[in-house]
């Protein structure tokens, strides 16, 4: 494999973009591409390095590349460039199977708030490879030694970015609470969470129905936040918090395994 396929896959993960690589793994018949061969394409369908087929093949895995980067799913092309009927549309001779992995940044975790639920949090989260932000004047790097982002000086949450890939959780620690909640509910990130209590959280909710929010918006918000553990340390409460955004992320159901697998007696 050439240096710069490498030097491509470098570049793009240290960029923390989505992309996909095509991989031929088989052929039959007259087909241009090798086993081997190998293309990168970028979010928007673009080929950025390599080919695995001329025009009989290469709309076709673009197609599957979008795909893939837009559910997260590996998938195995079959393509038919004998058939311009059933086949990729032009009848090139051949059958040949591409592989294609998607490459998705990480997701991002912010963090409003400082304390031990929040430092476990940053730990947890870490460690199942979120990138890690985090937005309280109190921060500092000691506390929070992973963080690839600390936002130390936000008063007006200006600096709150919630992409598409932001899970936000905030661990209530001052009268500000309501204001980021309502800039997390700007974004589409798949996940917000706040750590307050009953009598807190019930008003952060009212200051943002008399704020305009929609009661329907308010239901995205977690809290309590996190799966039903029983949690009482802030260790147990940070492991839930994590878990409930591992399954959001994963679409799993938050149930024991137990109660999906049956296993056989020995």
């Amino acid at each position: 494999m050439s240096i710069e396929y490498f030097d491509k896959l470098a570049e793009l993960n240290a960029a923390e973009v989505t992309f996909a690589v095509a991989t031929v793994i088989k052929i039959t018949g007259s087909v241009s591409a090798k086993p081997g061969a190998k293309s990168i394409i970028d979010g928007k369908g673009k080929t950025l390095f390599g080919w695995v087929g001329g025009g009989c093949a290469e709309e076709a895995v673009r197609d599957a590349s979008l795909e893939s980067m837009r559910d997260g799913q590996i998938r195995i092309v079959s393509l038919d460039l004998d058939d311009e009927i059933l086949g990729v549309g032009m009848p090139c001779g051949g059958t040949m199977e591409v592989y294609v992995e998607p490459y998705l940044p990480r997701p991002e975790l912010m963090i409003v708030g400082h304390g031990r639920i929040a430092e476990v949090l940053a730990q947890l989260a870490h460690t199942v490879h979120f990138s890690i932000t985090v937005n309280d004047s109190g921060a500092d790097r000691e506390a929070f030694p992973m963080a690839d982002r600390l936002i130390t000086s936000d008063p007006d949450f200006s600096q709150m970015k919630v992409g598409p890939q932001t899970y936000v959780v905030v661990v209530t620690q001052h009268k500000g609470d309501q204001h980021s909640i309502k800039k997390a509910l700007e974004g589409q990130g798949p996940y917000i969470g706040l750590v307050a209590s009953a009598k807190r959280a019930k008003l952060v909710f009212e200051y943002l129905l008399d704020e305009g929010i929609a009661p329907e918006e308010l239901k995205r918000v977690h809290s309590p936040a996190g799966l039903d553990f029983s949690a009482m340390t802030p260790e147990e409460i940070a492991l839930s918090i994590v878990g409930e955004m591992v399954t959001i992320r994963r679409g799993g159901s938050g149930k024991s395994m137990m109660d999906l697998k049956e296993v056989c007696p020995t």
